[in-house]
């Protein structure tokens, strides 16, 4: 059974959102939440459910709050690609751009924080916080596009589960605005079929490699989906990753 989400309030106010100070709207100052508060609305999907497909003219743009989504595109033949995952607190579509460039699909349930494009570009245009901080989103998405690139290009299948959870649990972290450490504790939002599909691999390859990773003391499962990490250094460096969390040359 997938992760139960937790519960949000559709007339919560930007500055009580729990994604507020990793989301688009970071930076901004009291007043500008004012005015976000004005122009948000709240969405959900259930998993499976297409937020987007490529290709689409999207008339609305906005912040993951809870749940996962995937961007992926089909190919001619009609296998499909992912490219990358929507977790908590990151943006969906571009000011400026009309067009969806990839499907985007709820991989659990999720729950968007959603605005009406034309406005929320009226609002770039005379807002330097929000600007900057979409700014400082796009270079931290061309990292995690060259970290996609190595997950898939050069590890082990060991390496990309790990690498995936290692992933999860630094973005969980970061929302809760603590550092990774020992014995972190994180609900996985994907299913096996989810992840394996993310990663290139099979069902059973991802369930023998969680079974080996829990057997080999690397992860802990409380529940089915929620995990403890008792030693977050041994889980970076099983996914080829430092204790610092970069990447090995």
């Amino acid at each position: 059974m997938p992760s139960p989400q937790p519960k949000i309030d559709m007339n919560l106010r930007c500055g009580d959102c729990p994604i507020r100070h990793q989301a688009v709207c970071a930076y901004s100052q009291p007043d500008e939440l004012v005015k976000l508060d004005a122009i948000k609305s709240y969405k959900t999907y259930k998993a499976g459910e297409t937020l987007f497909w490529a290709g689409e003219e999207m008339a609305s743009i906005g912040s993951v709050v809870n749940g996962v989504a995937t961007l992926g595109r089909s190919l001619p033949d009609g296998r499909r690609q992912m490219v990358g995952l929507l977790l908590p607190s990151d943006f969906i579509g571009r000011p400026g751009r009309k067009i969806a460039p990839f499907d985007v699909v709820a991989a659990s349930d999720v729950l968007v924080c959603t605005f009406q494009k034309k406005q929320f570009d009226a609002m770039i245009a005379n807002s330097p916080s929000l600007e900057r901080r979409l700014l400082d989103m796009t270079l931290d998405e061309l990292d995690s596009a060259r970290e996609w690139m190595l997950l898939l290009g050069r590890k082990t299948a060991r390496e990309k589960i790990a690498s995936l959870l290692a992933i999860v649990a630094r973005r969980d972290a970061a929302l809760a605005k603590r550092a990774p450490k020992d014995g972190l504790v994180f609900n996985l939002p994907l299913t096996r079929e989810a992840m394996a599909d993310y990663l290139g691999l099979t069902i059973e390859t991802v369930s023998r490699q969680m079974t080996a990773l829990r057997r080999d003391g690397l992860i802990e499962l409380e529940e089915a989906r929620r995990i403890r990490v008792p030693d977050y250094a041994a889980l970076l460096n099983e996914a080829g990753d430092d204790s610092d969390g970069g990447m090995l040359e």
